[in-house]
C-alpha cells in the first residue's frame, strides 16, 4: 500500500465532521461562560460576560467586587483548566492507542499518570529538589521515569502491545502504592486528606498561572501531534509499513511519547490523576470521524474539552454545598460508556 492509497483511505471526510467541528468550536466559549455562572453563588449570564470582559481588559463595567472576583479569578480559570486538561488527556489517549495499537492504552493505565502523581507528591511532601524543582517539574520527571521503566521491563517498543499494557497496569499499581506510602509516612492528617482528594482529581486550587501554563502546553502538544498525524495513520498498519513510507518510527515515537508525558505531567501536577478521559474520548471520536488522524485529533481535543467542563460543573452541583473530586465524575460517566462501546464492538464482530 503506497502513501497515496493511505492518504485516500484516511482523508475521506465524514459528512458530519465539519458541522460538528464548527458547532463545537462555537459552543466552547459558551460552555466556559456557562461554567462561570454555576456555583453556590449563582451569577447571571450578563454579569458573567461583563466580568469576563473586565478581566480581559476590554471593558470597565461596574460590578460588585466579590461577584467579579468569583467569576474571573475562580470560575473562569477553573473552566479553562478543565477544557485544557480534558482536551490534553484525550489527545494523549489517542496517541498512545495509535502508537501501541491497543484500544485500552491511555496515560492512566500505562502508568504515566501514576508516575506523575508520585513525582508531584515527592516534591510536595518530601521536598525533593528543594526550591529548584517545582511540582510540575517533579510530575514530568515522574511521568517520564514511569514510562521509561515500563519500556525497559517490556524490552522497548518492539515488544507486543498487550505486554506493554500489562506492564503499565502493574506499574500503575506500584506507583500508586509508593504514593500512598509517601503520603502515609510523610504527611499529617490534614495534608493526607488534601493530597488524597487532589489525587482523585480536583480543580479547586486552580488559578490563572496554572490555567495559562496548561493552555500553552496543551496547544503546543496539539500542534506537535497534528504534525505527526500522517505518521500516526501509518502506525495502524505496523512498523514495516511505516518504515517503507519513510517514517522514522523510533524518532516519531520518542517525540510523541515525550509530548504525552509533558502534557500528562502538567495536568496531573495541577488537578491530580483523572482516569477514563484518555480512554473513552478517542473511541467516541472515531465513531464520528473514522480512523484518519487529521480529523480525529482536533475532534478529540474538542470533545475532551467539552466533556471535562461538563464534568467539573457536575462535580460542583451534584451535591449541594459540596465539591466532588472530578475523577469520581469522569469514572461514573466513563466506565458505563466504555462498557457500551465494548458491547457495540462485540455486536459488530458478531
Amino acid at each position: 500500500m503506497n502513501s497515496r492509497a493511505l492518504y485516500r483511505l484516511f482523508s475521506r471526510p465524514h459528512w458530519r465532521y465539519h458541522s460538528i467541528m464548527a458547532s463545537g468550536i462555537l459552543a466552547l466559549p459558551l460552555m466556559l461562560i456557562f461554567a462561570a455562572t454555576v456555583g453556590d453563588m449563582p451569577v447571571s449570564y450578563l454579569h458573567a460576560c461583563k466580568a469576563i470582559l473586565n478581566g480581559l481588559g476590554m471593558t470597565r463595567y461596574d460590578l460588585p467586587q466579590i461577584e467579579e472576583g468569583i467569576v474571573w479569578q475562580y470560575r473562569m480559570s477553573r473552566a479553562l483548566m478543565a477544557a485544557c486538561s480534558g482536551g490534553g488527556l484525550a489527545l494523549c489517549g489517542l496517541v498512545l492507542q495509535s502508537i501501541l495499537r491497543n484500544p485500552l492504552a491511555e496515560p492512566y493505565l500505562l502508568g504515566i499518570s501514576a508516575g506523575a502523581s508520585l513525582g508531584a507528591v515527592c516534591v510536595m511532601l518530601l521536598g525533593i529538589g528543594g526550591s529548584t524543582l517545582g511540582v510540575s517539574s517533579g510530575a514530568f520527571i515522574g511521568a517520564c521515569g514511569a514510562f521509561t521503566l515500563i519500556m525497559l521491563i517490556t524490552h522497548g517498543m518492539s515488544d507486543s502491545p498487550p505486554r506493554i499494557l500489562l506492564a503499565g497496569i502493574a506499574g500503575t499499581q506500584l506507583f500508586n502504592a509508593l504514593t500512598a506510602y509517601v503520603v502515609s509516612t510523610s504527611a499529617n492528617a490534614e495534608q493526607s486528606r488534601s493530597v488524597m482528594f487532589w489525587l482523585l482529581g480536583s480543580l479547586s486550587g486552580v488559578r490563572w498561572p496554572d490555567a495559562l501554563l496548561a493552555l500553552w502546553v496543551t496547544l503546543a502538544g496539539l500542534v506537535v501531534i497534528l504534525i505527526f498525524s500522517r505518521a500516526l495513520d501509518t502506525f495502524t498498519f505496523g512498523d514495516e509499513v511505516s518504515t517503507s513510507l519513510g517514517i522514522p518510527v523510533t524518532g516519531v515515537r520518542i517525540v510523541l511519547l515525550l509530548t504525552c508525558a509533558l502534557v500528562t505531567a502538567v495536568m496531573v501536577s495541577t488537578i491530580g490523576a483523572v482516569g477514563f478521559v484518555g480512554l473513552v474520548i478517542p473511541h467516541i471520536t472515531r465513531f464520528i470521524t473514522g480512523p484518519g488522524h487529521a480529523h480525529t485529533i482536533p475532534m478529540t481535543f474538542l470533545i475532551g474539552s467539552h466533556f471535562m467542563i461538563l464534568a467539573d460543573i457536575v462535580s460542583r452541583t451534584l451535591i449541594t454545598h459540596q465539591v466532588l473530586p472530578i475523577g469520581v465524575v469522569t469514572a461514573l460517566v466513563g466506565a458505563p460508556a466504555f462498557v457500551v462501546m465494548l458491547y457495540r464492538s462485540r455486536e459488530k464482530r458478531g
